[in-house]
């Protein structure tokens, strides 16, 4: 989140940068209830002081053997006038919690201005989209013919947007992950196994709460939530504590089932893995000192792209303009894949910079040279399983309905061909 009294001291700077994204958000009442809560401060410590004042008068009149019966009634009627403003602050006070909650981050001034994803700004790109000499069919074709993506079990065992796997195609599922994991750990990531369920704390750490609580699948009977990405377990691991300042940066990749409502999305990547309320995905995750947050962005971004490139699948790095990042977002980059059916690159990771929005929300700090600071947290998809291997299964797919597995997979699928 952002500090309130910054918010309330460049009201009309925020407002201006807010403009610049999606959504509206009422930087007013921030200011409104942060100014009636200073007030209400005000009060309640002038009167403590009268009254500490005041008892210490009786005290003295009463070693003397005076009578303070007027102090006393005095002292009576500002234990009432402190507890009712007391009461005003706690009502107070959650409110404005909640309001500076609902203001998203700031976008760093290199992310590019614009109004939706059409103004997103292309970085790089590698290898060239699949081309042949045959029909290429999407993947839940290509799943259903080599009978690995079953979608009519899925939807009888639990509804639409579910997917069982089978055979080689569970085997792929699992390669692919595991591959990304061995991929990561390689490159100085510690692999974490977080639990698939956090509590309401983890959610508002991340951001996920309260503005996108429709999104979220909640466990009624005991108020957790099962994880909408490995970010918000991982990054919670570091809630409220102080971090020792040279083990920064701190690096976590980790394996987890992620669940999404896709509220609002209804019509939108209906058939296939794209748009699932249950998919695999491998996360990174980093803690940073602020200096090194841009730097620390840029390698995130290549780790994940380095999966794409050991796979031999074309993709390219967009830089997200201010009325497409995400909500806790400074800076993002996604990494779009060629997909074949769709005819266009399909996001299959963002990466992103929170800057110190995260850590403000889950006060996590380390020790610099001006004493306490807030560090910088990161992360971005290395990558989504489920899209990857769509991507697969369209890439290198052959004419006789076979596909041919990449080679960086063989030694886990421990065949080169699905049939």
């Amino acid at each position: 989140m952002l500090d309130v009294r910054f918010i309330a001291e460049n009201a009309d700077e925020i407002k201006a940068k807010l403009a610049n994204r999606s959504g509206s958000y009422d930087v007013d009442k921030v200011c409104q209830l942060y100014s009636k809560r200073k007030e209400l401060l005000v009060q309640t410590e002038q009167r403590k002081a009268m009254r500490n004042k005041v008892s210490d008068q009786i005290a003295v009149i009463k070693r003397n053997k005076g009578d303070a019966t007027e102090l006393i009634a005095q002292m009576k009627a500002l234990g009432e006038e402190i507890k009712q403003i007391d009461a005003q602050l706690a009502e107070i006070e959650p409110m404005l919690k909640e309001a500076v909650l609902s203001i998203p981050n700031i976008p760093h001034e290199s992310t590019p201005i614009g109004k939706d994803e059409s103004c997103n700004v292309e970085i790089r790109r590698y290898g060239e989209p699949r081309k042949a000499d045959f029909e290429l069919k999407p993947h839940w074709e290509i799943g259903a013919n080599l009978k690995i993506l079953d979608a009519p079990t899925a939807a009888k065992i639990t509804g639409t947007r579910f997917t069982v796997y089978r055979g080689l195609g569970a085997r792929l599922e699992r390669a692919i992950l595991n591959f990304m994991l061995d991929t990561h750990a390689q490159n100085g990531y510690t692999e974490i196994m977080p639990p698939f369920m956090v509590n309401r704390d983890s959610m508002y750490g991340t951001g996920q709460l309260p503005k996108f609580e429709e999104d979220a699948f909640c466990v009624k009977n005991n108020g957790y939530f099962l994880v909408p990405t490995a970010e918000v377990p991982v990054t919670n691991m570091h809630r409220s504590e102080v971090l020792d300042a040279a083990s920064l940066p701190l690096k976590y990749c980790a394996y987890t089932a992620c669940f999404r409502a896709e509220a609002g999305s209804a019509g939108r990547d209906t058939r296939g893995l794209i748009r699932q309320h249950q998919f695999n995905k491998v996360e990174l995750v980093k803690f940073t000192r602020p200096e090194e947050s841009l730097n620390e962005l840029e390698k995130l971004t290549m780790d994940a792209e380095l999966i794409l490139q050991k796979l031999g699948l074309a993709y390219r790095v967009v830089s997200l303009c201010t009325g497409d990042i995400g909500f806790s977002s400074g800076k993002t980059y996604d990494i779009e894949v060629w997909m074949p059916s769709y005819n266009r690159y399909v996001e299959i990771s963002s990466c992103s910079d929170f800057f110190d929005y995260q850590a403000r929300r889950m006060n996590i700090k380390f020790k610099g040279e001006q004493g306490l600071e807030f560090v910088h947290t990161l992360n971005g998809s290395g990558l989504a399983v489920g899209r990857t291997t769509a991507a697969i299964l369209e890439t290198y797919q052959n004419a006789d309905g076979s596909v041919t597995v990449p080679e960086a997979l063989i030694p886990y699928m421990r065949t080169e061909v699905i049939r």
